[in-house]
């Protein structure tokens, strides 16, 4: 018997078969999609990979995507239908409270639920990360409650391993990082001309950084490659490459991941949430390394 459940909102990617099929509370964000002062609201609650395509076609046509934080009242509605089901314990993730408050607003609504439900436990997971990041952490804490684990000791240990995934996120469109205040618009402007492909990662505090700038997506990927030489997948070796609507390149790193270090990662699409924020076309990479992310910068910095 499952000694706590397993609870995530739609930041972390997860698509609904897996979810189901390992027994995930689940949450969606929304969306919405503008073009020609038409506006349209969406889940963020995909079933089938032609609507991930559509929506990165409709970005790369012009719609305008706005996104929207889980709200306080949509928390509370989230947390009182898994204690109406007898759920006592949960580890619930959220987005990187280096992206976003969602964390303090989750603790308030766990701390409100307590006042109704006083046997209801949440434990909120800052995974200082998100997508694939996220949804790896999602999946081990389902591994750790199917192994008897209890909530407390897989917290612990989630909270110390999310140090060690690792990430290079690679736009291939620097005006989407323009609109999200990572780069200037006269970068966005020259380095579009010029073929530049930033790579980013979450720091240690789980924010977003550009750490290089590539010439493009080759040479992107070569980077890629040496970042995870420096900082090898540990004994999971799970690795993962994520895209917005770019098999091809999806395809090609994976084989290139797959051919130096031995890991064959998995293949999967981004959710229009995050997607919005990197924009069509990217590729990036995230695994569970042997060192924390501090760690890495020193490495690559010898």
């Amino acid at each position: 018997m499952a000694l706590f459940d397993v609870s995530t909102d739609s930041t972390s990617d997860l698509k609904k078969s897996y979810v189901e099929e390992r027994n995930i509370w689940f949450v969606p964000l929304t969306f919405t999609m503008e073009k020609d002062g038409q506006i349209d609201e969406y889940f963020d609650n995909f079933t089938k990979e032609d609507e991930y395509v559509e929506f990165y076609e409709k970005v790369a046509d012009g719609y305008l995507p706005r996104t929207a934080k889980l709200n306080y009242d949509a928390h509370i509605e989230h947390f009182t239908k898994m204690a109406e089901a007898g759920v006592k314990d949960v580890l619930h993730f959220m987005i990187s409270s280096g992206l976003a408050n969602t964390i303090t607003i989750t603790q308030q609504a766990a701390e409100d639920m307590k006042k109704k439900y006083p046997d209801f436990n949440v434990y909120a997971v800052d995974p200082l990360t998100a997508t694939i990041g996220q949804g790896i952490l999602v999946a081990l804490a389902a591994d750790c409650r199917d192994k008897g684990m209890t909530a407390k000791e897989t917290y612990e240990y989630l909270m110390d391993l999310r140090h060690r995934i690792q990430h290079c996120i690679i736009p291939n469109d620097l005006f989407y990082l323009k609109k999200g205040g990572r780069v200037s618009a006269t970068s966005a402007v020259f380095g579009t001309m010029l073929n530049i492909k930033p790579m980013l990662t979450f720091d240690t505090e789980g924010k977003l950084k550009v750490v290089e700038k590539c010439k493009g997506m080759k040479k992107a990927f070569s980077r890629v490659i040496d970042h995870m030489a420096k900082a090898p997948c540990d004994e999971n070796k799970l690795a993962i490459v994520v895209h917005t609507n770019n098999y091809k390149g999806a395809e090609e790193l994976a084989a290139l991941v797959e051919e130096k270090t031995g890991v064959k990662p998995m293949i999967t699409i981004m959710g229009p949430v995050i997607g919005s924020h990197v924009g069509p076309g990217s590729v990036s990479c995230g695994w569970i390394s042997d060192c924390t992310r501090e760690e890495l910068q020193a490495r690559l910095q010898n």
